[in-house]
């Protein structure tokens, strides 16, 4: 409770007597208000809602009203926090917002004699913005829910946690409520011996909860292996180099924290499989954010829904934040205007000001569309080109479907599917793959090297019905881009 009362103290310190704490915490901003209040020297802290009215008053029920409750506040004596619960929505009435001003006009010169209004949401008239001091009220933090871990673990003896897995488990549980954080741990709880790998499920399929009720995030769960994807060695080195640094013990030691990676280039190489696979590498939650439903309206402006998108992202950290065909993403036109220089501009301060434990993955088709500003060094750590396979890496992605579909790739010749799919990409080798065993499953037999020739023989790549785009995209990542395969050098250009 120590950072929430540092908090509330610094903010009364100022003597401002309105204001507004921005939380969805209700019951821990009061406990830290009460906290403050006796430290104080005891100043009384008094509440009102919409239902019970103003506590203390002879006829409560008469207060329900927030300007009955208002003058009811003005003409009680001396010091005092009135906790007003209900009372954003009713701040775009005239008469409440002279109430408040009365108030404040009034209690200027008194010491903790403050309306306090507590809120989830942000609701702000013009007409009140320079007489209440606005607070966001920080989540939990670490020493907090450490705190709460301890707690937890006396009262469910049944805990496996080692002592040194609680910090992992804290850190995973940043961005989480007060409450949220307790249901969690008591939800474990209860289900017996529960050690970090359960704990830190759960904790995970809390997040995903909290961005399903936003919309526009998609939680992707990690269920994608680094050697379920072919070639792109040098990404995939790049990552498992990387895999210690993304933690709290080297952002503690001061090593730089992995910011971002945009990866370009031909479609269907193996961009966003990329993307999933660092989740189950680094042992972080995925979330999507689509920005189709972001412009659609139904959340408010896209400015709002962006802004809130970006909130809730912070919320959950450690995650990653995933933002599929960016040049799309950000409202980019086909010779790269901006289309929406509000949005472009906020998405590049927030990434300048993100809480280091959020990595930004972006994947692009197009990224001659993207502007300098983003590609530039110091937005991401890398920016990867994955291009077509050559014959060695198709023959690993050949190896990975086939057994992912039950086939036994010794039986297949290599060299023949090799030439074959000169100039395919890995999602047409998977669909071809595909396509085979379901003519083979149709006939009532396992899968073989002349269905699977049948089944390329039906299939034009990429490469032939989008030549001179192709073509495009390795002229401009030539010498922009680091090659995603180890093999890249050669075959750019």
């Amino acid at each position: 409770m120590s950072s929430l009362t540092d908090q509330l103290q610094s903010v009364v310190a100022g003597r401002s007597p309105l204001i507004y704490l921005l939380s969805p915490e209700e019951d821990r901003v009061l406990q830290g208000l009460r906290a403050v209040a006796e430290t104080a020297g005891g100043v009384p802290v008094v509440t009102w809602s919409c239902v019970s009215g103003l506590e203390g008053e002879a006829d409560a029920e008469a207060t329900r009203d927030p300007v009955r409750a208002l003058q009811a506040v003005s003409r009680r004596p001396g010091a005092g926090f009135f906790v007003f619960k209900d009372l954003a929505p009713f701040l775009s009435r005239p008469e409440v917002a002279r109430a408040l001003r009365d108030f404040y006009y009034s209690g200027r010169d008194t010491v903790y004699r403050h309306v306090v209004v507590i809120s989830a949401e942000l609701v702000l008239p013009e007409s009140l913005q320079k007489e209440i001091y606005l607070v966001e009220v920080s989540p939990p933090s670490e020493s907090e829910i450490a705190e709460q871990l301890a707690q937890a673990r006396q009262e469910h003896p049944d805990y496996g946690l080692p002592a040194e897995a609680a910090g992992e488990v804290v850190l995973a549980l940043k961005g989480l409520t007060e409450a949220e954080i307790r249901q969690v741990l008591h939800r474990v709880g209860q289900q017996g011996h529960a050690d970090k790998d359960r704990i830190l499920d759960e904790i995970f399929a809390e997040k995903r909860t909290i961005v399903k009720k936003s919309g526009y995030l998609e939680f992707s769960p990690p269920r994608y292996d680094i050697d379920g994807m072919g070639g792109l060695d040098n990404l995939k080195d790049w990552l498992i180099r990387r895999r210690k640094l993304f933690s709290r013990e080297a952002l503690d030691a001061g090593v730089p924290i992995p910011k971002g990676l945009l990866m370009m280039g031909v479609s269907g190489c193996g961009k966003s499989l990329a993307v999933k696979v660092i989740s189950s590498l680094w042992q972080v939650p995925l979330f999507r954010l689509d920005m189709n439903l972001v412009f659609s309206g139904m959340y408010g402006t896209p400015e709002e829904a962006f802004h809130k998108a970006l909130r809730t992202t912070e919320s959950v950290a450690p995650a990653i934040l995933w933002l599929d065909e960016i040049e799309n993403a950000l409202g980019m036109a086909e010779e790269g205007i901006k289309i929406d220089s509000h949005i472009f501009s906020a998405f590049l301060t927030w990434m300048q000001e993100k809480p280091p434990l959020i990595f930004i993955a972006a994947t692009a088709n197009r990224i001659n569309a993207l502007p300098a500003e983003i590609i530039r060094k110091g937005r991401f750590d890398q920016v990867f080109f994955c291009d077509l396979p050559v014959d060695e890496e198709r023959v690993e992605i050949f190896r990975i479907h086939l057994k992912r579909n039950g086939a036994n790739p010794d039986d297949f010749d290599f060299k023949m599917l090799a030439v074959m799919t000169q100039g395919w990409n890995g999602a047409e080798i998977e669909q071809a793959v595909i396509s085979a065993r379901t003519d083979a499953y149709y006939e009532g037999r396992p899968l073989n090297q002349r269905d699977l020739s049948a089944a390329i023989s039906k299939i034009v790549p990429l490469s032939e019905t989008m030549e001179q785009q192709i073509k495009a995209i390795r002229s401009w990542a030539f010498s922009r881009a680091t090659p995603a395969s180890k093999y890249g050098r050669r075959r750019v250009g």
